[in-house]
């Protein structure tokens, strides 16, 4: 298989069609229509739902359903989600009914900042929070379903939580981190200007930021005022900042995939850390690009040495263990800006290029549908490699040919999600 699936990575997506999909696939109607793919999934420790943007209403909406079953009624512990740690965190002690929580999903939301905010501060999440936090109000503390940024960014906002919390819990503890992150000083919150410094010749701040790591995972008892949700705050921002200082430092250093995997390893080590501290019989559901999600050596991501969370849980966790879900269109309306930290716009999504996947899902009929792969499904002779398609927060439709990522589908995901016309998020109007 390895041989053969190195044989079709060289290859473009214009090589064929993949297999017929007509016998599989299960439309989509109401939440009923999901029994096959919670049935398929309900027994796995993690399962991982994708998206083809992070823009888009119907992948939050059916996430949504789809994670309010696992949870209700397969007992899943949390969710991980491809955003900021130290602002999401907000959301997951209003869902959880932690001390200082704000009064509603609606007002955590609307307090953030950083781009693109519409990922998070849409309708779509309000309602999946406010389904949290009733539920979790008829559960003990303990058992209480958490919600979870696992991403790098927002780093300087983590440090500053780690500052914050050492000021009140413990002197000498904030005045060894204080002195470690002065490191840090000259750049007054810009992580690029820091990483450009370091390539220009100078000394970096890994070690100390590492310094901070040991410090805090070596002293819990010194800081045994502090909850366990509490502990597990403040070291998961020190890890944040940590991770943080590598990614951009690789980032402007070289142009391969370093700065890519270290900030997939951290979003990986995140959920390890999750599971392992919701406990042995613990399972977790994850949100995130299907960039992210599925698997990464099964596109031509590997051809470049890029890994990604899917690929990482399958071989951490077992194949057997993670079910990987990725969402997808044919064609219609995405939240999205034409470039890094612009303006956030309603943009087309233009018809799928012919051969892809979504081309080929569209000429079965159903509006929306999903199909469950299975061993047949990834014998050799039915596998292609085929166009999938992979809208950023940065979009130009007009090079919308571009964003579909050469794909052996049935082996990149365990199911496949998929809508014929798509609309926009509905976004936290400030």
């Amino acid at each position: 298989m390895k041989l053969f699936l190195l044989f079709l990575m060289t290859f473009t997506m214009k090589l064929g069609i993949a297999q017929n999909f007509n016998k599989k696939a299960i439309p989509l109607e109401n939440r009923s229509s999901l029994d096959k793919l919670i049935d398929a999934s309900k027994n796995k420790k993690l399962i991982m739902l994708g998206e083809a943007s992070h823009g888009t209403h119907e992948y939050y909406a059916w996430r949504d359903k789809i994670s309010q079953r696992l949870i209700k009624d397969h007992n899943f512990s949390f969710i991980a989600v491809e955003g900021d740690f130290a602002s999401l965190y907000k959301l997951n002690r209003y869902v959880k009914n932690l001390q200082g929580a704000e009064n509603s999903a609606r007002e955590v939301l609307m307090h953030l900042e950083r781009f693109p905010t519409w990922m998070w501060a849409n309708e779509e999440v309000v309602a999946l929070a406010e389904w949290l936090r009733k539920y979790n109000d008829n559960l003990p503390q303990k058992d209480k379903i958490g919600f979870y940024g696992m991403d790098v960014y927002d780093e300087w906002h983590s440090k500053e939580m780690v500052l914050e919390l050492l000021k009140n819990t413990d002197e000498t503890s904030f005045n060894f981190v204080k002195e470690n992150y002065n490191c840090f000083h000259p750049f007054k919150g810009d992580s690029w200007q820091y990483a450009r410094a370091v390539k220009a010749g100078k000394e970096d701040c890994a070690t100390a930021t590492k310094n901070v790591v040991d410090y805090i995972r070596n002293n819990r008892q010194k800081l045994s005022s502090l909850s366990d949700d509490d502990y597990f705050y403040l070291l998961q921002n020190a890890i944040v900042f940590h991770n943080a200082e590598a990614f951009y430092r690789e980032s402007v250093a070289a142009k391969d995939s370093a700065s890519w995997n270290s900030r997939v390893f951290h979003m990986h080590d995140t959920v390890e850390d999750l599971l392992r501290i919701y406990g042995e019989n613990s399972r977790g559901i994850v949100w995130a690009h299907n960039t992210h999600i599925g698997d990464a050596s099964y596109t031509n991501m590997r051809n470049y040495g890029e890994k990604n969370i899917g690929q990482l849980m399958r071989e951490t966790l077992g194949e057997e263990n993670v079910f990987l879900i990725g969402f997808t269109t044919y064609e219609g309306k995405v939240m999205a800006a034409r470039s890094w930290g612009g303006r956030m716009e309603e943009m087309k999504i233009p018809k799928a290029i012919p051969k892809s996947v979504e081309a080929q899902l569209n000429q079965i009929g159903y509006e929306s549908l999903y199909v469950i792969f299975d061993k047949e499904d990834r014998k050799k002779k039915n596998l292609k490699v085929t166009g999938n398609r992979a809208v950023g927060v940065v979009y130009n439709p007009e090079m919308d040919r571009r964003q579909f990522v050469p794909t052996l589908v049935p082996m990149r995901y365990d199911a496949l999600v998929f809508f014929r016309n798509t609309t926009a998020l509905h976004v936290l109007n400030k």
